[in-house]
């Protein structure tokens, strides 16, 4: 089992007379910075204007300035940007004040382990990422608790990057939900493997199929949009809380034993080789050159998909329905739905 590091083993005077720099004032780079603040530590904001991050950092009370001039300030110079946007953000505005015995912070390893960013080697260079959305993490600080992190560490120039990294860990909460040690490819790969096959990938595919199936065999798709994708939400907050084990025991045993019974023909062993190989053009670096093309080249592919997909029947028939329900735009479980995976 892994070590999970908690308050005790992190020294939240590491950071004392030391400024952090949040480049991104998104959900990640917001809930981070309150946290920090609350903690004693001084933050400085880099956000470009006018923005709509760049009035939520007024409102919060910072006074944002440019990339460059928050780095140049930053004994820690932390990139909560989108993946696709942070090699520019590093090479036009940070790198030139990347100074020896600086830290070069993340809460994705995305670009450090695929080679798209290289820091100098006369700086530190380590992870910390948060296992829940910006909006979480600053919730649960607030309430006294904490929503658990992993650190890692690809550089340490210092000799003090884990113990910085932790103590950041504290600052933000990590340490009273549980800190686990890993290394940025680990993070990486996991993290776009979990989104691809499961989280987003492949449990929408799962849904869109499961609603075409019901509605290409005559049912109406307002009941096949409640039975594949409405009712998901159940499922999912019951594995959330207690593991599949306890879901199961949630369930109707009708419903159990059709999972034990027919489960594994949909997700065959065909299906699992093509998660292989996901893995591998994840481990590869193929998907990540792919993704970073794509950007270069205009998102095409990324724009043709995007409509293909917001067009779908289940999306027009959800968009009603949700009508009849107002109460779930109200729930703070859809809320903090609405920001997972922004960075």
């Amino acid at each position: 089992m892994a070590k999970v590091y908690y308050e005790k083993d992190a020294d939240l005077n590491l950071l004392k007379g030391k400024k952090v720099a949040i480049i991104g004032y998104g959900i990640q780079g917001r809930g981070q910075a309150l946290n920090l603040r609350d903690s004693g530590i001084d933050v400085i904001i880099g956000q470009r204007k006018p923005s709509k991050a760049y009035d939520q950092a007024l409102e919060d009370g910072f006074e944002p300035v440019s990339a460059s001039e928050a780095a140049r300030q930053a004994d820690l110079i932390q990139i909560l940007t989108q993946d696709h946007v942070q090699l520019d953000v590093y090479e036009k505005e940070i790198k030139q004040h990347l100074t020896q015995g600086k830290a070069l912070v993340f809460s994705h390893g995305f670009n450090i382990h695929f080679g798209y960013i290289k820091p100098p080697k006369n700086v530190d260079v380590f992870l910390i990422a948060p296992k829940g959305p910006g909006a979480l993490v600053r919730s649960q600080f607030v309430e006294g608790k904490g929503v658990p992190c992993l650190i890692a560490v690809q550089q340490d120039f210092t000799g003090k990057a884990k113990q910085l990294a932790l103590a950041h860990a504290k600052a933000i909460g990590g340490t009273r939900g549980g800190v686990i040690e890993t290394t940025f490819k680990e993070e990486t790969e996991t993290d776009l493997f979990g989104e691809q096959v499961v989280l987003c990938g492949g449990a929408s595919e799962l849904i869109r199929a499961g609603f075409e199936t019901l509605v290409e065999a005559g049912y109406q798709p307002e009941i096949a949009y409640f039975e594949c994708l409405h009712e998901l939400k159940l499922i999912t907050d019951a594995i959330f809380v207690s593991g599949i084990k306890g879901m199961h025991r949630r369930v109707s045993d009708t419903a159990e034993y059709g999972d034990y019974s027919r489960g594994r023909r949909i997700i065959t062993e065909n299906t699992r080789k093509e998660m292989k190989k996901i893995l591998s053009e994840i481990q590869s670096g193929a998907f990540a050159k792919e993704w970073m093309d794509e950007n270069k080249n205009g998102r095409v592919n990324y724009t043709k998909m995007r409509e293909r997909d917001d067009n779908h029947l289940i999306e027009k028939v959800g968009e009603e329905l949700r009508k009849m329900m107002p109460w779930i735009q109200d729930s703070s479980g859809a809320q903090s739905a609405l920001s997972v995976g922004k960075r």
